[in-house]
């Protein structure tokens, strides 16, 4: 698991997991809406998008959390592990909510300067509408390439949760022989 790509609905939990794994395992965590987002929610351009990833890939190891379908498949080509959150859409919309109120004056972590945390109809619908607009593409784009990668699957805050537990037991048994 040196090259990971995080995808999910927002709300999902993938800067969450990013950040942890990133920590448990001593990679470059890359958080794209932090990568593609200017000051005042400003977008780069889809070329300056695949410009900034191909660059990235070709690191030995790399952690990335975003969807951007556009350029998704340079992440998912070069990756040797893809972790799809498949997380129920009510969970995703609290979370987004929850993070509105937490970031309400400034933004978080894993965004932009200048981008405060934001909540409208658009992003609100997309959250919601992502299990079945979206998923069935990535589903599918999973499927052909899960016999050459690790593909994860986790659809639950427990399943994450025991994920990140054996990655770090998975890691201490590496260490200690």
């Amino acid at each position: 698991m040196k090259r990971v790509a995080i995808i999910g609905s927002g709300g999902s939990g993938k800067s969450t997991l990013a950040r942890k794994l990133g920590e448990k395992l001593q990679i470059n965590v890359y958080h794209l809406d932090a990568l593609f987002w200017r000051s005042g929610w400003v977008g780069t351009s889809k070329e300056e998008q695949r410009s900034v990833q191909e660059n990235l890939v070709g690191q030995e190891k790399w952690i990335m959390d975003g969807n951007y379908g556009g350029t998704i498949d340079i992440r998912l080509n070069h990756a040797d592990t893809i972790i799809f959150l498949d997380i129920p859409r009510i969970t995703c919309l609290i979370r987004v909510i929850k993070r509105r109120i937490q970031y309400r004056k400034s933004p978080r972590p894993d965004m932009g300067e200048g981008c405060n945390e934001r909540l409208d109809a658009e992003f609100v619908k997309w959250v919601w509408n992502y299990p079945k607009v979206k998923k069935p593409a990535i589903v599918e784009k999973l499927a052909l390439l899960s016999d050459r990668k690790e593909v994860i699957i986790l659809s639950s805050t427990r399943a994450v949760n025991d994920f990140l537990q054996h990655v770090k037991m998975r890691e201490e048994e590496f260490i200690g022989n």
